[in-house]
């Protein structure tokens, strides 16, 4: 009699439906066997179609709206294997020492992920009881998340159209920002890319310790500037590492760069 081997099911969540999405289509090209049941908005459907369908794996985003993946990962306890996904590299390493919980950190790279699923292959075979270490990562996690609720939450990738498809670029491969009237050019290690937000926005969204505006129009990433070279009236030029673009700063913006 043929034996029939049970096919293995997951369950997506995040609230960005982009990053839902890209997921899906790595896995259906990295694991095409595995059978998606559903994908959640936020923590509390994580949990609610979790009931419903009981899969082997599931997928959540660390950051959702009103029951976060944590407390849903609680929810859902020791019954499916869990995957955590989070911009924030200190979750992703708490997990991957504990060894209880499998992570991928936004944006999700290919190769990254194809080691989470040989890993989750491998659980999938194996019924070690990892309940202690399990608890005491959430806890942790939990911890970790409350005291970063205490700063700023400030940008960690940006959005980007390149030709017909859409980037997640991280914000520390961006080299700087530079707008026009309807655009912004955004330099990163990858190329060129054009976004409609203005250099406002996103003064207001990147961390000040790595990013400063130079102008009206420009914001650098401090990281990349390579040399500062003083003008006329009070202005400079930043030479960005890399790359051959000339950057102007401004009288109102020289005194970040006068130590430099």
């Amino acid at each position: 009699m043929k034996q029939v081997t049970k096919q293995i099911t997951a369950l997506i969540a995040d609230d960005e439906p982009l990053l839902r999405e890209h997921l899906r289509s790595n896995l259906a090209r990295l694991w095409p066997e595995l059978h998606i049941v559903g994908e959640a908005r936020n923590g509390r459907e994580a949990v609610e179609m979790f009931d419903i369908h009981q899969p082997d794996i599931v997928f959540l985003d660390v950051h959702m709206p009103g029951l976060n993946g944590i407390e849903a990962a609680r929810s859902i306890a020791r019954r499916a294997h869990i995957v955590f996904f989070t911009a924030y590299e200190q979750y992703a390493v708490q997990a991957f020492e504990q060894g209880a919980l499998d992570y991928l950190v936004k944006p999700i790279i290919e190769a990254r992920l194809a080691d989470t699923i040989t890993r989750l292959q491998q659980r999938l075979k194996q019924t070690t009881d990892t309940s202690s270490s399990y608890e005491a990562l959430l806890d942790r996690m939990a911890s970790d998340m409350r005291q970063r609720s205490q700063k700023p939450n400030y940008l960690q990738w940006i959005k980007a159209s390149i030709g017909n498809s859409v980037r997640l670029i991280p914000v520390e491969q961006i080299a700087f920002l530079r707008s026009d009237d309807k655009y912004t050019l955004v330099a990163w290690d990858g190329g060129d890319a054009l976004i409609r937000k203005s250099i406002r926005e996103l003064s207001d969204a990147l961390d000040p310790d790595r990013f400063a505006q130079t102008h009206r129009s420009v914001i650098v990433n401090l990281h990349y500037v390579n040399e500062v070279t003083r003008g006329m009236n009070e202005t400079a030029e930043l030479y960005i590492r890399g790359r051959p673009d000339v950057l102007p700063v401004s009288r109102s913006y020289l005194h970040l760069f006068r130590q430099m």
